[in-house]
């Protein structure tokens, strides 16, 4: 009697309930998150919060005193505004990126894209802002199309070289001299469908001006052909083609030369050209090793133009010193281990180069950053992921995480026990015993009457 009632209603090891029909009821588990994609979330919250920070620490005396009193929190409620619907698009991507981001959505993207970058530089539709005309305004919200360009670049690329693995193998027909020629001719034909597109979108971002982010649409798409299998040879004659490039850019708008030249010697023209790259290092000079304190900057008040935006590096080294600095690195390099592992171990070619493209754009764009704050490299107008007071940035940046962590745990769905046999109850095993009873005696009768 205890032994029907106990299997009547038990417990498997799988925590699964057997009641007494003898059906289990699936219960649903949640599997654990790959390593990946706990540290991918926790760098990028982490960056996310610090951000907010140091937003509100860079702009908030300049508010003030704009205001002639008040709080100053304008740009930092902005942030948290925009953070937040960043973090829903992450959300979201999180657990449907592969299949929202089909091939029909990147082209109207792509498409989109090109009619908004064509329409900001018209009058009347465009914001000038210090000599650029790069965002669409609606009141204190404004749009960059720019960014959303980039990310739709990467999606169309990598559907591209994950559709065609065999593109960039050389030719092997005749020999050495003529593997190589067909070689450069099968790369021209194949890198023709990339260029199309992306030659165009970087001339329109140039135009506007953005030199910078045209760069890291560049460096991006270099870090996937890379990863597709692209030979250096090739990846040698695209760099010589954009180095040419941007020598001829700045050579045809002065205020590009200007920056060129300030960057070589910044100090010979620190109240023109190189007057926030001079301050930049007087801000990064003044923190030392752990800075003079949190909210304690003197650059950001008039010294350091637009501290909130591309030279919040420099405000973080005043106030938080070196240490700030690594602190903000070592988090990059997390979102780098955990992007590359995540493209390592991804299902699908396209999955791998969607995942490498995606960290090579947060990656690329943050070191551009930190190479201009330190004066290692020219002033792009970058701002830095995750950190910087740049709304449209901000969303790309979250979605983009979003797709990585969808991307980094792809089996991540709620499991259900499969309802196996019924379970034998004693009214069960007792009329299974009179059956095998009556055959043995049917058997019986049939032997002794063929006797």
């Amino acid at each position: 009697m205890a032994r029907d009632a106990a299997s009547e209603s038990r417990r498997g090891r799988d925590g699964a309930t057997v009641g007494g029909s003898g059906r289990r009821r699936p219960t649903g588990r949640r599997v654990a998150p790959p390593l990946e994609h706990r540290i991918l979330m926790t760098a990028t919250l982490c960056l996310l919060a610090f951000g907010a920070v140091m937003v509100y620490s860079a702009s908030s005396p300049i508010g003030v005193l704009a205001a002639r009193g008040g709080y100053g929190t304008g740009e930092f409620f902005r942030y948290l505004a925009f953070g937040a619907i960043g973090l829903g698009a992450m959300h979201v991507l999180e657990r449907r990126g592969l299949t929202l981001l089909n091939e029909r959505l990147v082209r109207f993207m792509l498409l989109g894209s090109f009619v908004l970058l064509l329409l900001v530089m018209l009058p009347g539709f465009g914001v000038d802002v210090n000599g650029a005309r790069r965002w669409f305004a609606a009141g204190p919200i404004q749009f960059q199309p720019s960014e959303l360009m980039k990310i739709a670049l990467v999606l169309y690329v990598a559907r591209y070289l994950a559709d065609n693995p065999k593109r960039f193998e050389p030719s092997r027909r005749a020999g050495r001299r003529g593997e190589r020629a067909g070689g450069m001719r099968n790369f021209r034909v194949a890198f023709a469908p990339i260029a199309l597109v992306a030659g165009p979108a970087c001339l329109l971002i140039v135009a506007e001006p953005d030199l910078g982010t045209a760069l890291v649409i560049a460096f991006t798409i270099v870090a996937l052909l890379l990863a597709a299998g692209m030979p250096v040879r090739y990846l040698a004659a695209l760099g010589g083609v954009a180095v040419a490039a941007i020598l001829f850019m700045a050579l045809i708008q002065p205020y590009q030369m200007a920056r060129l030249t300030s960057f070589l010697n910044p100090w010979a023209s620190k109240s023109t050209a190189g007057f926030q790259a001079v301050q930049g290092q007087i801000a990064l000079g003044s923190g030392g090793l752990l800075g003079v304190g949190l909210g304690k900057s003197v650059q950001k008040i008039y010294y350091l133009p637009e501290a909130q935006t591309d030279f919040i590096l420099a405000v973080i080294g005043e106030e938080l010193g070196v240490l700030g600095i690594t602190g903000v690195v070592f988090l990059y390099g997390m979102i780098a281990y955990a992007g590359l592992r995540t493209a390592r171990r991804a299902a699908g070619r396209y999955a791998k180069l969607l995942a490498t493209g995606l960290t090579s754009l947060i990656l690329c764009q943050g070191i551009l950053n930190i190479f201009v704050v330190l004066g290692l490299a020219p002033l792009t107008g970058v701002p830095l992921p995750f950190i910087s007071y740049a709304p449209t940035n901000l969303c790309i940046m979250l979605a983009s995480v979003g797709v990585l962590l969808n991307i980094s745990r792809p089996g991540a769905r709620r499991l259900k026990v499969v309802d196996g046999p019924p379970a034998e109850t004693a009214a069960d095993r007792e009329r299974r015993r009179r059956e095998r009873g009556a055959r043995r005696t049917a058997g019986g009768v049939r032997r002794r009457r063929a006797g």
